[in-house]
């Protein structure tokens, strides 16, 4: 019998199936899907096998030397995946296969067999084997040839197959002790003892009335307040017998989340779930697009959705995006649906996530919830795949595979024949244009829940403000509010998309600016550690109290981030207590979580914050919305800029005023006519989407025109511009008259990390041979490697700089 394997070697040379012999002791045990370890060259790595067959066209095969699962990782729908994730975003297919799985997985293992019942329900032979734990190493099962006598006890679920992950995760195990003798016998034993056994008769009068006679060393202390020595005597005795047990890393266990109920919906609701339950039942792979304005109810059609599908016994995959995944929308799906949800995203330790994906693996959660990777949970019989705030840019991954989650849903649904919900009060224009020419369904929620009215936003121009001498970040307007609600014991939200003390420093006798000396861009101020920092590359450099090029004092600090408007607030509202949440103070675990509960519960009147603060607050004291600079992210050199302008602004309005009080707006910009603040005021998507989509059509900008990007890089600049010259001139000769070859030029960051970056941008509407051609461009130069300059393609590029 002989196995294709992929092998984890992300090379051009190494991207096919390579074919191996199972050797006699591994024929009937390994499956596709599973990870196995082969000779590849010198050298010995992890692959994974996606097929048999009887015969090979190569002579002398090698042997697969080791299974790494009992159990197949990737079923045989992720692996079909993985194959048209490779072919989308022209990635090699190991890397398509390993974003499938958590990082743990990605390390060097120890594999464990642990037992799941009681001794005398498995057969001696393997009774023997077991430690004292109740576990055997695979090493030992292969050396005893029990593997096949095991593999019957995983799928009988008497065993199990666990990854002890060497250097960077574990099982967590704690320690347990149970009575060795019976209950009558162990009752005799606290009459025998004497009296100066007192401390041995409460551990075993706690252990008898204890569920099965057992508890964990930790919580025996705790009650019966005995020490180690104690414990250690009994076990030595045989009055006590001493094992370990698995239990899930719970990033959740300090929570209780209360019971809730579905709510009674409104008519927009129920017209809108409809549909959607009728594409359920029927298997029907539609895509909705639910266009619900800021607290319109969107998570409730979620949840109640979510509900019939599991009622179906089937499952369902939730996905917010990364700055979404607050306690605040945990709490409303654990409330729902209790033990049945798991949760994956970044602010979980690498053993969390281990062990949220094996609670999936192990079918003991039909709901994930999750950010952008957890659109791969392992579900096999999914019943509906949601994406809420669907116009976010974190929703596509920027390192290769460069893939889009919404792809990826929408992929996987065709698959399982189930439906998919887009949510956004401010869609992204590809997804709004779809659902306008019908490839998408479009449901509309266009009244908040208790017709509670949108909060009413006032727009500051900031140019009258200086006109009229007021040189503070804060407009007159906002500073008044802002008093008024600390008056009414009401709370603020601050929103700006700029963390840090100052955007750059500038001498102003010579206007020398600092900059990376690693990468063409500003280095930014951070007041609280004293440094300048890049946030590309990381570089920190000491704060210049003198100009390095003139020698000059006069250093000043331009720009505005958010330790800088928390220094402002102290002077001008000193009684206030804020709470600044921006990636410096959120970088500890739990820190994000810690922040908004200190808020939920008025521990501060204001909320001060980056693009974090935007998703997902609910708080009903929240009653007034200040954002600082409208104007930062409109002059990205970025097509969409105007469009993530409106989101994010309509997105930040909605957090006031969300229940029983009104809330206000408060908008500053130095550039009030733009029709994407305009519009913001009155959150008309339906006004701004037909604007900006006349100015899509000019610029030919999708989603009138589909777009791959090309990026060059190389430590020599000359080196870079010839290379992406001869990528340019090939590009022109093998594509049609109809595409729009830009480039090449500089990227907007021309330097990062000591390479110079180049780029051609590619806008075409239909180009049958693009990826082919893509795809031999990346061949020739990754086999090459040639003079190790580095080509990057994204097929549908969210970030241009």
């Amino acid at each position: 019998m002989i196995a294709s394997v992929i092998v984890d070697v992300p090379a051009k040379q190494t991207d096919r199936p390579f074919d191996y012999k199972v050797p006699l002791r591994f024929q009937g045990i390994i499956k596709t899907g599973m990870r196995v370890v082969v000779p590849f060259g010198p050298r010995k790595i992890q692959g994974f096998v996606v097929d048999f067959q009887q015969e090979s066209s190569f002579d002398k095969l090698k042997e697969i030397e080791e299974v790494l699962d009992i159990v197949p990782v990737l079923n045989s729908e992720l692996l079909s995946l993985s194959q048209w994730l490779s072919e989308e975003t022209l990635c090699f297919r190991i890397s398509a296969m390993q974003v499938m799985l958590p990082a743990a997985m990605k390390a060097k293992y120890e594999k464990i067999f642990h037992s799941l019942v009681s001794p005398e329900e498995l057969p001696q032979t393997v009774l023997s084997s077991l430690n004292r734990e109740g576990c055997l190493s695979w090493q030992d099962a292969v050396g005893k040839g029990m593997l096949k006598i095991l593999q019957q006890l995983v799928t009988d679920g008497k065993m199990d197959l666990r990854y002890q992950v060497k250097n960077k995760t574990n099982l967590k195990k704690i320690r347990i002790i149970t009575l060795a003798k019976s209950e009558e016998e162990s009752r005799n034993l606290v009459e025998t003892l004497s009296l100066a056994a007192e401390k041995q008769k409460k551990v075993l009068n706690y252990l008898l009335i204890s569920p099965e006679n057992k508890r964990s060393v930790q919580e025996t202390k705790l009650e019966t307040t005995v020490s180690d020595s104690t414990i250690k005597t009994m076990l030595k005795k045989g009055y006590l017998t001493e094992s370990y047990e698995e239990i899930y890393r719970d990033p959740f266990e300090h929570r209780s989340f209360a019971r809730s109920v579905s709510f009674q919906l409104t008519d927009q609701q129920r017209a809108a779930i409809e549909p959607v339950l009728k594409a359920v039942d029927q298997y029907d792979h539609t895509t909705f697009l639910l266009h619900g304005v800021t607290g319109s109810g969107k998570t409730e059609i979620y949840l109640q959705t979510i509900e019939k599908v599991l009622s179906q016994n089937r499952q369902a995959i939730m996905l917010v995006p990364e700055i979404s995944l607050t306690p605040q929308m945990v709490e409303r799906f654990k409330g729902r649906f209790g033990e049945q949800v798991a949760v994956m995203h970044s602010g979980l330790s690498v053993g969390e996530k281990y062990d949220e994906w094996r609670k999936i693996h192990r079918k003991e959660v039909n709901v994930v919830v999750g950010a952008r990777s957890a659109v791969f949970a392992p579900f096999e019989k999914l019943g509906v795949l949601i994406i809420d705030e669907e116009h976010e840019s974190s929703y596509k991954q920027e390192d290769a595979p460069r893939y889009h989650a919404r792809d990826v849903a929408i992929e996987r649904a065709k698959r399982h024949g189930c439906p998919v919900i887009l949510g956004s009060a401010t869609p992204s224009l590809e997804s709004f244009a779809r659902a306008q020419k019908g490839n998408y369904q479009l449901l509309t929620l266009s009244k908040r829940m208790n017709n509670q009215p949108m909060p009413q936003v006032t727009i500051i121009d900031m140019r009258e403000e200086l006109r009229d001498g007021n040189r503070s970040m804060f407009s007159r307007e906002l500073l008044a509010q802002l008093q008024e609600r600390l008056d009414k014991n009401e709370q603020t939200v601050l929103f700006l998309n700029r963390r840090g003390h100052s955007s750059f420093i500038m001498c102003r006798d010579c206007g020398y600016v600092m900059q990376c000396p690693h990468c063409e861009v500003s280095m930014t101020y951070h007041r609280n550690a004293e440094k300048m920092k890049c946030h590309y590359c990381g570089e920190e450099a000491q704060v210049p109290s003198t100009c390095p090029e003139c020698q000059s004092e006069h250093i000043r600090y331009f720009g505005t981030g958010t330790q800088k408007v928390e220094e402002e607030l102290t002077k001008l509202v000193p009684q206030a207590r804020v709470i600044r949440m921006d990636v410096d103070t959120t970088t500890r675990k739990g820190s994000h979580e810690k922040l908004l509960s200190a808020f939920g519960e008025g521990q501060a009147d204001i909320l001060l914050g980056t693009q974090m603060i935007a998703k997902g607050l609910d708080f009903p004291n929240i009653t007034l919305v200040g954002v600082l600079s409208a104007d930062t992210m409109l002059h990205l050199p970025d097509f969409r800029s105007a469009e993530k302008t409106f989101q994010l602004l309509t997105q930040v309005s909605g957090r006031a005023g969300r229940h029983d009080k009104e809330g206000e707006v408060v908008i500053q910009t130095y550039t009030p006519e733009h029709f994407s603040i305009d519009l913001a005021k009155t959150q008309n998507f339906e006004l701004f989407y037909n604007q900006e989509m006349a100015m899509r059509k000019i610029g030919q900008y999708p989603p009138f025109y589909f777009m791959a990007l090309i990026n060059i890089s190389h430590e020599n600049v000359l080196k870079v511009v010839s290379v992406s010259e001869e990528i340019s001139s090939l590009l022109k000769q093998k594509l049609s008259s109809q595409a729009v070859i830009l480039g090449p030029v500089a990227s907007p960051i021309a330097r990062i990390q000591n390479r110079y970056r180049y780029q051609c941008l590619i806008k075409y509407k239909k180009e049958e041979g693009l990826k082919p051609l893509l795809k031999a461009i990346l061949n020739d130069y990754q086999s090459a490697k040639k003079d190790s300059v580095m080509i990057h393609i994204d097929v549908q590029p969210y970030i241009m700089m």
